[in-house]
């Protein structure tokens, strides 16, 4: 056990920290909400992912992602992988430097108990959520998360036994309600709690 996970057994227990150690958890889209949600699900004490984004790390993207800018240019799965070890080198990851298409969507999230939809295209959200509903694995969506002030709008809904939805579902990014740090941070926080909060209090 190494030095994060002694101190997140610390606060949780051990046999707690084991039961998220057993979860894969599925993440579509590795920008904004994906690579903060990461983030957070690995001081969480969990450490089995699947990453999946086709984009590359741009400068505008450093306001909000857990990126730096020495990895510009980069893939976002393998820059996102990279700063994720720094946290836990005992981690397993899965990267896939893609698309999500019809084709590729569930092979890619075969096995996975977790799936966290992440992305920007409204046809792959639908996607996605057309993969991950009719499974039991957990889904949990995001929507509108542009902006700032007000982070009591992003809320999360359960709409059904195993579908979240985080956002305020309706504030698209534009100028002038570009995205930014905190609320998506918020978003991203959100997602994960849910994620946590489902496995941490899930009996063996």
């Amino acid at each position: 056990m190494n030095l994060l996970e002694q101190g997140i057994a610390h606060h949780i227990g051990q046999d707690a920290l084991a039961r998220l150690q057993r979860v894969r958890i599925g993440l579509a889209g590795a920008g904004g909400l994906g690579s903060n949600c990461a983030h957070a699900l690995v001081r969480s004490g969990f450490k089995r992912f699947v990453l999946a984004d086709f984009d590359r790390v741009e400068p505008s993207n450093l306001n909000r992602q857990f990126f730096f800018p020495d990895q510009v240019g980069l893939p976002k799965v393998v820059a996102l992988g990279a700063n994720l070890l720094r946290i836990n080198p005992d981690l397993e990851l899965e990267l896939h430097e893609t698309v999500i298409t019809s084709k590729n969507v569930h092979p890619l999230l075969a096995g996975c108990d977790a799936m966290l939809e992440c992305v920007d295209e409204p046809a792959v959200k639908k996607l996605l959520a057309e993969a991950m509903l009719p499974t039991a694995a957990l889904f949990v969506a995001a929507s509108g998360i542009a902006g700032c002030g007000d982070a009591d709008r992003i809320r999360t809904r359960r709409l059904r036994a195993n579908f979240f939805l985080v956002g305020d579902e309706q504030t698209a990014a534009c100028p002038d309600t570009p995205p930014l740090a905190p609320l998506v941070a918020v978003a991203a926080a959100k997602q994960a709690d849910v994620v946590l909060h489902h496995f941490l209090h899930q009996q063996d």
